[in-house]
Formats: structure tokens, C-alpha cells, sequence
């Protein structure tokens, strides 16, 4: 059967309030709720979709079997899979009883098509099993979906509207089977009848497939919560030689130029850098240095405050596909705290560069933190939170309600 939550709950698991006698959302998310940041748009936006409709919110199916040699942290990432489908279906939030969280039992060998079929046919049986449960009309549900593998379970699925979330381009992952996962997008972003984008850039190199269903929904900040931070860091940086040059968010080898942290590090010793969020690739070689501080994962409703605690906040991102593509939240959190940012170069931070520092390079993004560390920043403290101030997630899951509901 079906356990409840974690949280303090209403009894009668599978009874929704008549305020969200509407048609229901199913989300096929790119994140699980359990382990990942809950920074994340898909935990964002549909957290606050669920104050007006049932929500059945599905963690990621993955798109990948991660394979030791492969990829990295193989262990753990299989570990953490277990126990969140060990929880199979919960609702976490005891202030929002129609946001329910299921992670499905899955089979994910996607290179192996009998597999596929398999797996698709398994995950969508217990999501429409689950959905009638909890009172979702699973063909008359809205179909929110973030991860391209998702195609396969929702193709000949019954629904209200298909909304695809194009947050990240997930084909430039290179731990997947790249072609197979730019098949299923592009599949998703043909037959979807709304088509959200967070990137312009990604938008434009996708609009021979998705027409006039594209959407550009920016991403949202928390604004409240990041904005009440400023001035107000967290304890833990209280002992720690100032000034401070900080990152917070995941440093992950195919996103984060972690030679160029180490870089700032070796180039910056009279600074501390301090790192935090979790790391899924081996970080000795920064951590070691003299002047880096690495807190390691913290709850999102913490972050905030270290971030408060910084003096230039850092956006050090690689050169590659996948950045190109990308919109990252942390760009306004940071701007809500009101932070001096300098960013490495990408499309999307361009419409930010009065209030964000460009490096074209690794010596000018060196070059331009100590220029924002002597008095000279791009932007001020109020320009930069002005900049961010109406961009609220509340608003943003407002537009989506209205997108994803308004086309038929």
C-alpha cells in the first residue's frame, strides 16, 4: 500500500481538497526530490502548481544505467536511487497535502529496445495506477515532462496538454547515449502542445521543431527567502578570513571549470574560497589548498545565508553544449542577495551584464574579481536585487498554470 508522509500530514493519503478539483498535473521530473537540491525549477514550480491542482510529482526515471568505469560515483548513485524507491509514494510537505511524490520502480537499460518498451510500459502502469489513487484523472491530467526518456512512458497517453520543460539540453550529457537522447527530445518538443524554454539560445536552435508551441518561461528565484539574506551570513563563515570569494550549488565536472576555481584559489591566496554544495567528482586537488573551504552539501533553506557571507559570488562554468544551453537559478539567487557576481561567459548571462561581470577568459575572470573586490563591481546592490525582484517563482508557476492549461 501506500505510505504517508514523512511530514505531518492530513490523514486519507489518496483524498485531494476541493480547492484542487481541477485537473490535475503529472510531472515527469529530471530531479528526485529525495536527493537533489530543492533549487531545482521542477521542485520549484510544481510545489506551487500543487496550492491549486493535485500534483503527482514522478522522480527522474534517469537516462542512464550507471556503470562502474562509466560514471562517476557509481555506488552512490545506485544506493540513493534504492532508497528513493524504497519510499515509492509520500507527500513531503505537510502545508501543501496535494503535492505527492512517487518514484517508481524502473528498468533503466535504454539502449536496449525490447528494454525501453519494458520499462516505459512499467512506469506508466504505476503512474496511472498511482495518479487514480490519489484522485488524478490520469487522461484528463495536464503532462508536464523535463526528462527526454519520459517519451517513451507519455506517447500514446490520453492527457489534457503535454507540456515539455526544456531546462537543460540533456543530449550534451555525455554519459548517455547521446543520439538516442536527442531523438526523445526532439520527439517531445514535436509533439508537445506548449514547449517551455528557460534559454533563449536554446529556444532559437529549436524552433524548426517546436514552432509557434515555444514558450520562453524564464526560471524563477525565491526571491523573499534570498533577498531577507543579505547581511545576515551564516555562522559558519563567521571565523573565516575575509574577503570572501564564494561558489554555492553542485560542482559537477561537466558543468563547474574546476581548473579555474583552483586558479582563483592559487591566484587569490590572500582570499578565502569557500565552496558549498555536494560534489559528484573527485575535488582533492582545491580543497587542499590553503585558502578553500569546502562545507559540502547543505539544505537548501541554508543557502541563503552563506551566500550572504560572500564578497563576489562565482559562476565559473565550462565551455560546452550543455552551458550554452543552460539558464542557471544560482544567477539570480545570487542577484537577490544582492552579490557582486563575475560569471564565465554563456549566452543567457548577457541578459544580465549590467548587473553581472563577463570574463572572457580564465585570467580576466581572475582579473575581474579583484576588481569587484576593490570597490568596482558591475552593478549595485540595489540594482542588482531590482533586477530579480519581479522574477518570482510564484509568478512564474502562475504563467505556467496559464500556458500549460490554456492551450488545448
Amino acid at each position: 500500500m501506500v505510505e504517508t508522509s514523512e511530514t505531518t500530514a492530513p490523514p486519507g493519503l489518496g483524498r485531494v481538497s476541493e480547492q484542487a478539483s481541477a485537473a490535475g498535473w503529472i510531472c515527469f521530473s529530471g530531479q528526485d526530490w529525495w536527493y537533489h537540491n530543492r533549487a531545482h525549477s521542477d521542485f520549484q514550480l510544481l510545489r506551487r502548481v500543487a496550492k491549486q491542482r493535485p500534483v503527482l510529482f514522478v522522480n527522474s526515471i534517469g537516462m542512464r544505467m550507471p556503470a562502474p568505469g562509466r560514471s562517476t560515483q557509481f555506488a552512490r548513485r545506485i544506493l540513493r536511487k534504492a532508497k528513493s524507491v524504497a519510499r515509492f509514494l509520500k507527500r513531503p510537505l505537510a502545508d501543501t497535502p496535494n503535492f505527492h511524490v512517487l518514484t517508481p520502480v524502473i528498468v533503466p537499460l535504454y539502449g536496449i529496445r525490447t528494454m525501453r518498451a519494458l520499462n516505459a510500459r512499467l512506469v506508466r502502469e504505476q503512474v496511472r495506477w498511482v495518479a487514480r489513487w490519489i484522485g488524478i484523472d490520469p487522461d484528463d491530467a495536464v503532462i508536464f515532462v523535463t526528462i527526454p526518456t519520459a517519451a517513451d512512458v507519455v506517447r500514446h497517453w490520453p492527457r489534457r496538454s503535454l507540456v515539455t520543460n526544456r531546462s537543460d539540453l540533456h543530449s550534451a550529457f555525455e554519459e548517455t547515449d547521446q543520439a538516442l537522447i536527442r531523438e526523445l527530445e526532439i520527439e517531445l518538443v514535436s509533439t508537445s502542445d506548449v514547449a517551455l524554454y528557460t534559454s533563449h539560445s536554446l529556444m532559437s536552435a529549436e524552433s524548426v521543431f517546436a514552432g509557434d508551441r515555444a514558450v520562453f518561461l524564464d526560471h524563477g528565484v525565491d526571491y523573499e527567502r534570498f533577498a531577507a539574506a543579505t547581511g545576515k551570513p551564516h555562522p559558519d563563515l563567521a571565523d573565516i578570513p575575509r574577503p570572501i570569494v564564494g561558489f554555492f550549488g553542485g560542482l559537477d565536472d561537466y558543468v563547474v571549470d574546476l581548473p579555474l576555481l583552483k586558479k582563483v584559489a592559487e591566484d587569490l591566496p590572500d582570499c578565502s574560497i569557500v565552496l558549498i554544495g555536494d560534489a559528484t567528482c573527485p575535488i582533492d586537488d582545491i580543497v587542499s589548498l590553503p585558502n578553500v573551504r569546502w562545507f559540502g552539501f547543505r539544505p537548501y533553506e541554508e543557502i541563503p545565508a552563506y551566500g550572504a557571507g560572500f564578497d563576489v559570488a562565482l559562476m565559473p562554468w565550462l565551455r560546452n553544449e550543455w552551458i550554452e544551453q543552460c539558464n542557471p537559478i544560482k544567477m539570480k539567487e545570487y542577484l537577490a542577495i544582492g552579490l557582486p557576481i563575475v560569471s564565465t561567459d554563456f549566452p543567457e548571462v548577457h541578459f544580465y551584464s549590467n548587473t553581472i561581470a563577463i570574463a572572457v577568459d580564465h585570467d580576466h575572470f581572475v582579473r575581474l574579481i579583484r576588481e569587484a573586490l576593490e570597490g568596482n563591481p558591475v552593478g549595485t546592490l540595489e540594482s542588482r536585487k531590482a533586477r530579480v525582484e519581479d522574477i518570482t517563482w510564484d509568478r512564474q508557476a502562475e504563467q505556467l498554470v496559464t500556458f500549460a492549461e490554456g492551450r488545448r
